[in-house]
This record gives structure tokens, C-alpha cells and sequence, in this order.
């Protein structure tokens, strides 16, 4: 038997500190590891949840108001839910730790009658895990992009996966989409240059080659706004079952700035922030 591991604790350490002419930003992480039984019984041979919360946050901005607005949108991006916006970063983690447990709990009754209904064989399937993590990818006195992974186990064949990208610009602290980026008209040649850089990755010469290669069809291969900026390039990520079936796991393309110069807005974030240094 598997000895009882139950345990949760907060880590908070300083995970960047960055200082600027006029944006001073200092981020912390947050770090909860938390096996949640499902029934009264301490006994870790009887189904529980593993939940791992890693929630790298805005500690100090450049003003009370500005520092508010963007830990706002770091809890929106890392919970997926708007009640969790006007939190604080450490009352959002207690809340939603405390919410996910009550979900969990509240299966006992049905684990009960699916247990009844097998003759007391306990169903596998009440084993759940939950990794949600944020990472920071770039971060300048204007721009903060970042990646929130989430992956979890409810049942079912196999888990879930997915990556989401957020970029932000500081100085106006609003949240960027590829109309921030490009010029009108974008979407077509964007979408021409993300099939050609996947063509490039799977070493094919014809679009409908990529479908011998597992992806879905040509129309799915489109620009989804999940994306984040580097100093030299724009990376798009495509999730389970959005271009290709599961097994592929997230699909990455990466496209340098040099190959976009006609689609880029002259006042654009791109433009602006990288192409002019």
C-alpha cells in the first residue's frame, strides 16, 4: 500500500525582477500541491485528486490602479473565470482551490452507485488530476507575453492538454490580438505563411501533403490568436483536436518577423516594440 501523502503549502519567492525608465514590474509565484481524498476515509488507496497550481503574478507595478488592471488579467488568463478578476492572486488560488475541492467531493454519491453497481470493485475512473501553470516568455518595459498550461484527468481514455498564450502591452495594459499586430486584409496571407511554416516543418512540398501527416484538413490551418511575442519571431500554438487529432499534442509554428514585413502594421505592436530596435 502506497503510504498517505496529503499535504498542501504556499511558496511564494520573487521570480523576476525587472526596472525600467517608467515600468517597474516585479512578479512572485505562487506554488500549491494538494491531494484532495474523495470520500471521509483517510486512505490514500481510495480514489483522490492531485491538484498543482503554479501562478507566476504581478507583485508591484508602477501604480496601485495599474498594478490592480493587470493582476486582473493575469487571474482571468490563468482561472478561465471572471469571478476570480477582482481577487487578489492569493485569495483567486484559495478560492478556486477551495472550489475545485467542493467539485470533487461532490462525486462521492455517484462513486457510491457506480461502486454498488460493479459489486465492489472501486471504478479507476474517480483518480483526477489538475496542472494549471503560467510562464513568463517575455518580458520588457513594454510587452508581457506569457503561456498557461492547463492539463487535467476527469475520467474517460486519456486526460486533456492545453497551452494558451497572453500578451500585454504595459503601456496601455490591455490584452493584444493579430488586429493589433497586422494590417487589414491579414488574415489570408497570414494564414498562406503559417501552412507554408508547418509545410517547412514536416518536411512536405504540397499543402495536402500535411494531411497524410495527420492534420484534419487544410481550412482548420487558419490564425487562432494564440500567440506570443519574442524579440525575433511570432509563435502560434494549435491545441489538441483544433488542427490534428490528440496524439499530435499541441502543435507549434513559428513565423520571424522578417517573413511578416508586408502584413505588419507601421503603428503596430510589432512594429513598434521589435522591428524598429
Amino acid at each position: 500500500m502506497q503510504k498517505q501523502r496529503f499535504f498542501f503549502f504556499i511558496l511564494t519567492a520573487a521570480a523576476l525582477l525587472l526596472f525600467s525608465s517608467c515600468n517597474d514590474i516585479r512578479f512572485e509565484t505562487t506554488v500549491v500541491n494538494k491531494q484532495i481524498p474523495l470520500l471521509a476515509e483517510n486512505d490514500t488507496t481510495l480514489p483522490h485528486a492531485e491538484l498543482t497550481l503554479s501562478f507566476t503574478y504581478p507583485k508591484q507595478f508602477r501604480d496601485e490602479a495599474s498594478l490592480k488592471r493587470l493582476q486582473q488579467i493575469f487571474n482571468g488568463t490563468f482561472f478561465g473565470d471572471i469571478q476570480y478578476d477582482a481577487l487578489s492572486p492569493e485569495d483567486a488560488i484559495t478560492h478556486y482551490t477551495d472550489a475545485y475541492r467542493e467539485r470533487y467531493r461532490s462525486l462521492s454519491n455517484s462513486f457510491y452507485e457506480e461502486k454498488a453497481m460493479m459489486g465492489g470493485e472501486i471504478p479507476v475512473w474517480y483518480w483526477y488530476t489538475l496542472d494549471i501553470r503560467n510562464e513568463l516568455l517575455h518580458v520588457s518595459d513594454s510587452l508581457v507575453s506569457y503561456s498557461v498550461s492547463y492539463s487535467d484527468y476527469e475520467g474517460g481514455a486519456h486526460g486533456s492538454h492545453r497551452l494558451t498564450y497572453t500578451n500585454i502591452d504595459l503601456n496601455r495594459l490591455t490584452t493584444l490580438s493579430e488586429e493589433d499586430l497586422f494590417l487589414p486584409g491579414y488574415y489570408r496571407p497570414l494564414t498562406e505563411k503559417i501552412v507554408a511554416q508547418l509545410m517547412k516543418d514536416n518536411e512536405v512540398t504540397e499543402p495536402d501533403s500535411l494531411l497524410m501527416k495527420g492534420f484534419f484538413t487544410i481550412e482548420d490551418i487558419v490564425p487562432n490568436n494564440n500567440f506570443w511575442l519574442s524579440d525575433n519571431a511570432i509563435h502560434y500554438a494549435y491545441n489538441q483536436y483544433e488542427i490534428a487529432p490528440y496524439s499530435m499534442g499541441v502543435i507549434d509554428v513559428t513565423i520571424p518577423y522578417s517573413e511578416l514585413t508586408e502584413l505588419l502594421s507601421p503603428g503596430g505592436v510589432i512594429t513598434r516594440y521589435f522591428t524598429t530596435k
